[in-house]
Formats: C-alpha cells, structure tokens, sequence
C-alpha cells in the first residue's frame, strides 16, 4: 500500500460551492504534501531541492498560499515515494482545480494577496458567524452603503476604484442568493445602527435591506443592545468564523487588520473565538427579537 493510500482517498469531488474556487483545493493539497513529506522524513529544504526551488516554497505549497506545478507535484510525489498510479492521478487532478481562475481574478487590481485568501475560505464556507461593532457586515451591505463605507475609508481614492470595490464587495454578496448557500449568522453591535457612514436615508435602507434579508432561512442576525451591558468582550471590534463541509478543512478564524489580516487555525483559538461567540448569540436580542428591535428603529426614522 503506497504512503497516499494510507492516509486514505484523496476526495477530489468537491463542494458545488467550491467550483472555481482554487482556495480549497490548494488548502487541501497542501495539507496533504505536507503529511507525504514528513511521514517519508523529509526536510523542507530538501524537498524544496527536489524541485528547483527553495524551503520557503515547500511551505507556501503546504500552506496552500500558491498555486502548484504540474512538474513540481509529480516530483515532489516520486521523492515521498507515492508511486500508485491512481494515487498520483487523484493528486494532480487535484493540483488542476487548485489552478483554476477564481471569480475574484476579474478585480484583482482592486484585491490584496491577504484578502484573496479570505475571498477563497468565504466563497467556500458552509457556516460564515460574524461579530461586529462598528460596520454592517459586508456580505449585508447595500449598494450605497458599501460605497459611503469605501469612500470614507479611501479619501484618496479615484471613481472608478470606489465602483471597482463596491462591485467586489456586491458580488460577494451573491453567495447568500445562490443555489446551496452557506449559513450566515451575523451578531451586531446596536452601535453598527447608530453610526451611520452615510445619509439617513442611506441607513434606513440598509436596515431594510437586512430585514429583508433576515427572512431567508439561512441569515440569521442578532443585535446586541445599549442596554446589554457587560456582554462577552471579543478583544477586537469583529472577528469571523468560517466551517467548511469538506471533512478534511478545520474552522478558521479571521481577524481583519487596517493593512492585512490574521488567520487563525490552532485549537486553543478556535475553543476561545467560539466560545466568545457564542455567549455573543446569548447575550445579544434573539433572531425575533432582533427583527423587531430593527423595524422599531426603521419607524423611529
């Protein structure tokens, strides 16, 4: 039995929601270079040898932040001693997808590298939870309300940039609308619906836009009010969970910086991020209480 069989098949039939998506499959091949080089005993730098690159290849590949080679994968394959031919074949189909162009390559003028792998994990998600103090979520924005968001955080940025991000950010958005969409359960701050980035009648709609919103099976938003003093404190203004229906993805946390972003993976995070959204969703209004706290606020407009 080859080192590939071992470890079990290597499930190359991915989620409908994935196609296009390279994210996933990178993710998963690169876990799986990973497990083929250690349990042959090999270094990264000599795997990186191996191939006519470096150690810091060999791990952009097994953290999945790259695309991969052909070439490259079937040699890396030969030195962990995977000789199997429908081993190797399930592995370079593999390699294939994880080639594939992305939606999100039509605004890549518009997309950092930090946020392209965001744009992956989301577009592959089955549960997206989210907390936020300050914004609506993006994934809940309307149209004006997105480019009042962007105008205000990019002063300096030309027209066509802020059209370019706001496309982006509505074409996100369509994940929520499409045939097997993810489960989105979003917790707001009340201070996200006092602080309008626009005009009044700008956040009026995007009130009703979440309600509306609010009535598909799969979103769930909770608010939590002023009143609610003393409710769980998430050590950062909003933070997102990400699961995934493929077995062999963990969750993943996403914390959002001015300039980049943090991916957090390790147990000790996700029990501490889970459990702080989690007294969030108890602490905040429930969904109907939530909804009704959203349509007194539409009438007090």
């Amino acid at each position: 039995m080859s080192a590939a069989a071992a470890e079990g098949p290597v499930r190359t039939g991915l989620p409908a929601s994935a196609k296009g998506n390279p994210t996933i499959p990178r993710i998963l091949l690169g876990a799986r270079l990973r497990r083929l080089r250690t349990d042959a005993g090999i270094s990264r730098e000599d795997a990186g040898y191996a191939i006519r690159g470096s150690e810091s290849k060999i791990s952009r590949m097994e953290l999945g932040r790259v695309g991969f080679k052909p070439r490259d994968v079937a040699d890396l394959l030969t030195l962990y001693g995977v000789r199997e031919s429908a081993d190797r074949e399930m592995l370079l189909a593999l390699a294939d997808q994880a080639n594939a162009q992305s939606w999100w390559h039509a605004f890549s003028e518009v997309v950092p590298p930090w946020f392209e792998a965001y744009l992956g994990m989301e577009d592959a998600a089955s549960v997206i939870r989210c907390y936020h103090t300050r914004l609506v979520p993006g994934l809940l924005q309307t149209e004006d309300y997105a480019r009042a968001v962007i105008g205000s955080g990019n002063p300096l940025a030309r027209a066509d940039e802020i059209d370019r991000r706001v496309a982006l950010r509505m074409r996100r958005a369509r994940l929520l609308h499409r045939p097997h969409p993810p489960k989105l359960w979003a917790i707001l701050d009340e201070a996200v619906l006092r602080r309008p980035p626009g005009s009044h009648d700008t956040m009026q709609a995007q009130i009703e836009h979440m309600l509306e919103l609010s009535r598909l099976p799969h979103v769930t938003i909770q608010v939590v009010p002023f009143h609610r003093g003393g409710y769980a404190d998430a050590g950062s203004h909003r933070f997102t969970l990400l699961r995934f229906a493929e077995a062999a993805l963990g969750d993943i946390v996403y914390l959002e910086h001015l300039t980049g972003a943090t991916f957090l993976d390790k147990t000790d995070d996700l029990d501490a991020y889970t459990k702080v959204m989690d007294q969030l969703c108890l602490d905040a209004l429930p969904a109907a209480g939530s909804t009704d706290f959203l349509v007194d606020m539409v009438k007090e407009m």
